[in-house]
C-alpha cells in the first residue's frame, strides 16, 4: 500500500507532504497507481522547486518521497499541492486498497 501523509498548518494550508510505500496493483513498471501518484508528487515538487523556486526540505529515495516548504506556504504553493491532493484523492477512492491518505498537523508553521 502506497501511504500519502499530508502535513498542514492549523489553518489547514498544506505545508508538505510524505509519500512511501508501492500499491502492489501489479509488477513494477506496469502499476498504474504507483506511476499515478508518482506522477501527481512529482509534479507537485517541481512546480514549487523548479516554477515556483521556493526552498524546500527533501527526501527522495525508492519507494519515498518527502517534502516540507521552508517558510509558509502561501497561494501559489497551496494551489500546486491542493491539485495534488486533489489527484491523489481521485486515485484512492477507485483504488482504496492500494493508496490510503492521511493529514497531519505539521510541527512547523
Amino acid at each position: 500500500m502506497i501511504t500519502i501523509t499530508i502535513l498542514t498548518q492549523e489553518d489547514g494550508k498544506i505545508t508538505g507532504f510524505s509519500a512511501e510505500g508501492h500499491s502492489g496493483t501489479a509488477p513494477r513498471g506496469e502499476d498504474i497507481v504507483c506511476a499515478g501518484v508518482s506522477s501527481l508528487t512529482d509534479s507537485a515538487f517541481l512546480g514549487i522547486t523548479e516554477y515556483l523556486h521556493r526552498n524546500v526540505i527533501s527526501k527522495d529515495s525508492s519507494g519515498k518521497l518527502q517534502m516540507v516548504l521552508e517558510g509558509r506556504p502561501d497561494d501559489r504553493t497551496e494551489a500546486i499541492l491542493e491539485t495534488m491532493l486533489l489527484g491523489l484523492t481521485a486515485i484512492a477512492e477507485a483504488y482504496p486498497r492500494a493508496l490510503r491518505i492521511i493529514k497531519a498537523e505539521s510541527m512547523r508553521g
